[in-house]
């Protein structure tokens, strides 16, 4: 049986992809309204974007990426502190 390895740092970083660090503008897009907001970093499983006002964020909706938009990820949010939202990406059935 192979061993994995759960060091420490597992411990502190909860994700299991680090993410990237990025400053790219995209769209919050739900039930026909769409807002603005600037994803700071991505991964393979989630992201966190900056927004204006984080109330008016929907629990989930699709992120479009302003310089690509076939580029969407269904997101939900999982956490908000002041103006960032942390983003899981969630699976299309």
């Amino acid at each position: 049986m192979a061993q994995t390895l759960t060091g420490q740092s597992r411990m502190d970083e909860k994700r299991k992809h680090p993410r990237a660090e990025v400053n790219e503008p995209a769209y919050i897009s739900s039930g026909g309204s769409v807002m603005p907001c600037v994803v700071v970093n991505i991964s393979p499983e989630g992201a966190a974007i900056e927004v204006d006002n984080p109330a008016y964020v929907p629990h989930r909706f699709r992120l479009v990426m302003a310089d690509d938009a076939s580029v969407i990820y269904e997101c939900q949010v999982i956490w908000t502190k002041k103006t960032r939202v942390g983003l899981s990406f969630v699976a299309t059935a």
